[in-house]
């Protein structure tokens, strides 16, 4: 009864797409994976940068 049903999720997401429109849509997803994309980046980069420095970065650092 707390569970939505695919049903459920069809009717949403039909909504959505009437409301808002394919186009637009798809607009949002470019952006968010574009989003997403950079921010993988950045900490890639950050990470590659702090191993050039010498600086290892420890998860338990802040247990000890």
């Amino acid at each position: 009864m707390g569970s939505f049903s695919i049903w459920h999720w069809l009717i949403v997401l039909l909504v959505v797409v009437l409301v808002f429109g394919t186009k637009k849509l798809r607009n949002v997803g470019e952006d968010l994976g574009g989003a997403v994309k950079g921010f993988k980046e950045g900490m890639k980069g950050e990470a590659e940068k702090d191993n050039a420095n010498g600086r290892v970065i420890d998860a338990d650092q802040d247990k000890k």
